[in-house]
């Protein structure tokens, strides 16, 4: 168990990046913030295919990784700016792994996914390579589902707790699998005994069944 804490808690309203309607563009608020099951109240879900949903209600983002994209591409970036919905210090995304939870007040959420970028982060950094470069870099970020809903508010302490998983799945390995080409069975399996987000669920399943025809 580590103690961290919630920098910055973030919502996004429906906007348009050139001809996409997205709600990547998040803004740090100030004051308690109610967050569901579906994710936090008043944020914008626009793309509701690949975002969005029980599974990955949150999006995170940390202070390490943060700190990554300042000291080696020069970029001064504000909470929210790849659209994280929470942006927690003193985190990084290549050390969490799928079923960490996170206790904020009487919130309490478990990391599911990593994010996959997509054009629309390239749309947001004004940088049509940036998925490129987000994708070499591997931080990630995670997303996460809402086992307790509640209220909280940036400043707030964030109780970190890993996985008690014998074997866990980390949000790493998970956003690797994702662009393997030919991803052996063991790898397959190993991700789908991790309480991984639904979508990732079904596409693992469909490429495992194709290594078995």
């Amino acid at each position: 168990m580590v103690l961290v804490r919630l920098t910055s808690v973030n919502v996004g309203t429906a906007s348009r990046l050139g001809d996409t309607l997205t709600g990547i563009c998040k803004e740090s608020q100030s004051g308690p913030i109610k967050i569901n099951t579906l994710g936090l109240e008043g944020d914008a879900v626009c793309d509701v295919k690949f975002h969005g949903g029980p599974d990955q209600a949150i999006y995170v983002y940390g202070g390490d990784d943060y700190a990554y994209w300042e000291n080696s591409q020069g970029l001064d970036l504000a909470p929210g700016a790849f659209g994280d919905n929470l942006t927690i210090s003193n985190l990084s995304s290549l050390s969490v792994y799928v079923g960490d939870r996170f206790q904020i007040n009487d919130v309490l959420l478990e990391a599911t996914a990593p994010r996959i970028p997509c054009a629309t982060l390239g749309k947001r950094m004004d940088d049509p390579k940036f998925p490129a470069v987000f994708r070499k870099a591997q931080r990630s970020g995670f997303y996460c589902r809402v086992l307790e809903p509640g209220t909280f508010e940036g400043g707030d302490l964030v109780t970190y707790t890993r996985t008690t998983d014998a074997k866990p799945l980390s949000i790493l390995e998970m956003f690797e699998l994702y662009y393997d080409p030919t991803p052996s069975r063991e790898r397959l399996k190993h991700a789908l005994n991790a309480p991984i987000a639904i979508r990732d669920r079904e596409r693992f399943i469909t490429r495992l069944e194709k290594t078995d025809a």
